[in-house]
């Protein structure tokens, strides 16, 4: 069975998988776009990031974002309480999209990124590191902590005029969370990442 090829985003060049040892960058032979750029202490800087945001997630979710007061009252706003208010009002779908890619998609996409950085730290082999992989590659379209956070922002610039508007340490917990979500992104050697999963495989098999 034939290799599946390899496409340049620049040019759509069909190429051959990459193949160049760890550590070297590679480009496209034709338009000189670069393919892979490599991310030194890939795997370690991975682990670090997911260890933070999975302690910032808690906080992020349960403590208040804002506080708005206006004449004499006060209220307070989590992002777990407003996806539970969006259910309670009726608006189900939009309560599941909130949930979804506010609170569940960036939790998973995080613990994803713990486990396969922990076990290749580790140079622990397990039969689901492959899945957790390609699944965490795939999850991190949907976390779209970005959205939420611009929605906050046109709120409190909203507010501001008429209200009293108070920042929570759940909203710097979450800008914390959300410039996590970009670093995991940006530190992530895919390239790496596949080898060491290749690696561990085929010691297991040398060593059953």
């Amino acid at each position: 069975m034939s290799k599946p090829l390899d496409v340049c985003p620049e040019c759509d060049l069909l190429l051959k998988p990459v193949q160049s040892a760890i550590g070297t960058k590679v480009d496209c032979p034709r338009c000189g776009y670069l393919l892979h750029r490599p991310r030194p202490q890939s795997i370690e800087r991975v682990l670090a990031l997911s260890v933070a945001g999975l302690i910032l997630v808690l906080p992020a979710n349960l403590l208040p974002l804002i506080g708005i007061r206006f004449m004499g009252n006060s209220n307070e706003s989590t992002l777990w309480a407003g996806t539970v208010g969006l259910f309670a009002e009726g608006l189900w779908l939009v309560a599941l999209l909130v949930f979804l890619a506010s609170i569940f998609v960036p939790l998973l996409n995080i613990t994803l990124a713990f486990l396969v950085s922990l076990h290749l730290y580790l140079k622990r082999p397990h039969p689901h590191l492959a899945h957790w992989l390609r699944w965490w590659q795939h999850l991190e379209e949907w976390a779209m902590l970005e959205v939420y956070m611009l929605g906050i922002i046109v709120a409190c610039v909203k507010l501001s005029d008429t209200a009293d508007v108070q920042f929570g340490f759940g909203l710097y917990a979450f800008i914390a969370l959300l410039l996590v979500n970009v670093m995991l992104a940006t530190s992530l050697d895919s390239y790496l990442f596949w080898q060491s999963i290749a690696d561990l495989d085929k010691k297991t098999h040398e060593n059953p």
